[in-house]
């Protein structure tokens, strides 16, 4: 029987996807549930599984962009697995460090090198050794576009500077796109101040282990921030508003967007109703989303709705940076990395871990007055948590 394998929905508003990498070959036997492709929608990247068990003839092409509901592939479900031979490897499959031979490393995996079955007729055209390409796609296999670009070595001439020319993902032409169109639909601003972190620092230090130990997730900085934006955004709600035609639109909750990186570029899931978590659940979500953006799971329905975006530059080593909103939301704090400055304490210099914020906002329905106010009500919370983000009681708060 002749199994014919379509694209599922990725979710609404979504007519077409685009094949980013086959993780099998033509031909190839592979088993059910077996993850035998990634797709690029114009918001997330997922993993396309194997219906059936069976020998696979695919009817897509890395690059090509492909409706919803359309057939990808074929998988013969009469077809018997080869006698001796194992199904199919994904890319995904690394090769463990104790059962390297010493002719893989354990970075290694069975696609490295691998070319896809349009890419191999493309090296054979050329008359060239796929070993003379080099890869680009996951975990280094040879895609369309790689066998596109390769040229057969004729020596390198003294003072060439070589170019590559790389597709950009939908879902990275989808950032493009709304990153342009914030520009241009927004009447954009951006605030600044500046955060003594020293009571923070200490909170940490003293309470870090304990919480790690107790709760299994680490005290970061983000569930300081995400307690002290919540607490902004109840006294300045316009912050946390969004225009829809003539209208403004305030939302009685916080769902907080946090951008992190993802292996397919920046991401923003969203922390539902921020104001009701506590430190610890606030840890726990970041780092449950944070984990499904790296591993590639992040799904639509994790990065919609938000109300509000926390970007952390910081981490890439940013002193200062202006963000740009996501759309439909009206304002982004921006945090950068933290340096120890001299700074005047009580008419004294003082050595004090210091990070300069920034808010982006909408000046059509935020005025100065609430910019200024949001972000000076961020820089008071932090720089005093216990008594304003934790009601003067530690131990309460941390669940210690």
């Amino acid at each position: 029987m002749i199994l014919e394998m379509k694209v599922p929905s990725p979710g609404e508003s979504i007519a077409e996807v685009e094949i980013a990498e086959w993780l099998v070959s033509d031909g190839d036997y592979v088993e059910k549930d077996q993850t035998i492709a990634e797709v690029d929608s114009d918001k997330a990247t997922l993993e396309l599984p194997a219906e059936e068990s069976g020998i696979i003839t695919l009817k897509a092409e890395e690059g090509d962009a492909v409706a919803v509901g359309a057939v990808v592939c074929h998988i013969d479900t009469a077809a018997a697995k080869p006698e001796g031979q194992a199904a199919a490897i994904s890319a995904k499959t690394v090769v463990s460090t104790k059962e390297t031979s010493p002719v893989q490393s354990a970075n290694t995996t069975y696609a490295s090198g691998t070319a896809s079955p349009a890419a191999r007729k493309i090296i054979a055209e050329k008359g060239m050794d796929s070993t003379a390409v080099q890869g680009t796609g996951r975990d280094g296999r040879i895609t369309k576009e790689d066998a596109v670009k390769a040229v057969p070595s004729m020596g390198t001439p003294a003072g060439e500077r070589p170019t590559t020319r790389k597709k950009m993902s939908m879902l990275r032409r989808k950032v493009a796109e709304r990153l342009v169109a914030a520009k241009n639909e927004t009447a954009m601003l951006t605030t600044f101040n500046e955060v003594d972190m020293s009571p923070i620092f200490a909170l940490r230090a003293q309470h870090k282990e304990i919480f790690k130990q107790k709760h299994g997730v680490g005290l970061g900085f983000m569930s300081f921030f995400t307690k002290a934006v919540v607490r902004a955004l109840k006294e300045f709600p316009d912050v946390n508003s969004m225009i829809d035609g003539n209208q403004q639109i305030l939302h009685d909750y916080c769902d907080i967007s946090v951008a992190v990186s993802g292996p397919k570029g920046l991401m923003v899931p969203v922390v539902r109703n921020a104001e009701t978590l506590s430190f610890r659940e606030i840890e726990d979500e970041i780092k449950r989303l944070a984990i499904r953006a790296r591993d590639g799971q992040i799904t639509v329905d994790d990065m919609t709705g938000g109300t509000f975006t926390i970007s952390n530059g910081g981490v890439f080593g940013s002193m200062l940076s202006t963000p740009i909103i996501n759309p439909p939301q009206s304002a982004i704090l921006g945090m950068h990395n933290i340096l120890q400055r001299p700074i005047a304490v009580d008419g004294k210099v003082e050595i004090r871990p210091m990070m300069y914020v920034a808010l982006s906002y909408d000046h059509r329905i935020i005025d100065g007055r609430e910019s200024v106010g949001f972000l000076v009500a961020v820089k008071e919370a932090l720089e005093d948590p216990i008594a304003l983000l934790m009601n003067g009681d530690v131990k309460k708060a941390l669940e210690l």
